[in-house]
């Protein structure tokens, strides 16, 4: 679905309608812009893997707009897990949960874990709004390379390869966001 171009505008319908047809979005998120896609498509998630450099088998983080499109990946363990997490979301938290059988091993990697967040970004939950599902958000940039809060830098390093920039602001954070595992609560990004 690349265009000749690689889009920079501030069409939040654009933007969806990229992610329907399984294109690659940048986006804003709470601190940096992100690099996603629909979590459901292989060949979207293969595109966007090949771009950032980045191996499958590390898995991927999925931002959701609703805790209801949450709770169809994951296996809490019991109660208290779920309830941590929900103490952070909608926020600038991930955590780490048991994968469900729904989770393609495209997103969880070598891992039988998925790691999830209810975003509190404006963007994001407009998007998966619309789209009735959690996206791919991972920071738009190569492996091994710091991600940067300038789209204008961002589209420099992909250019036509990304099909759409939403050319929105950015949250407030300073870093991209925390990591928790939900089975013992530990933080494994900080």
């Amino acid at each position: 679905m690349t265009t000749a171009e690689g889009l920079v505008e501030t069409s939040l319908d654009t933007a969806v309608e990229t992610i329907r047809k399984g294109g690659l979005l940048i986006y804003p998120t709470e601190a940096v812009y992100g690099l996603g896609c629909d979590y459901r498509s292989s060949t979207a998630v293969e595109r966007l893997l090949e771009l950032k450099q980045r191996p499958v088998d590390k898995g991927l983080i999925l931002a959701a707009s609703h805790v209801e499109q949450i709770l169809p990946l994951i296996r809490p363990n019991h109660g208290d897990e779920l309830a941590q997490a929900l103490k952070t979301w909608p926020g600038h938290h991930t955590w780490v949960f048991r994968a469900s059988s729904k989770v393609p091993a495209w997103i969880s990697g070598a891992h039988s874990t998925v790691a999830v967040r209810v975003s509190s970004h404006p963007v994001i939950k407009k998007m998966c709004d619309a789209l009735g599902h959690a996206i791919v958000s991972t920071s738009a940039n190569p492996a091994g390379v710091e991600p940067s809060s300038n789209i204008a830098v961002i589209k420099d390093v992909f250019g036509p390869q990304v099909d759409y920039y939403l050319d929105l602001p950015l949250g407030e954070e300073k870093n991209p966001s925390q990591i928790h595992n939900a089975v013992d609560g530990l933080t494994l990004r900080l």
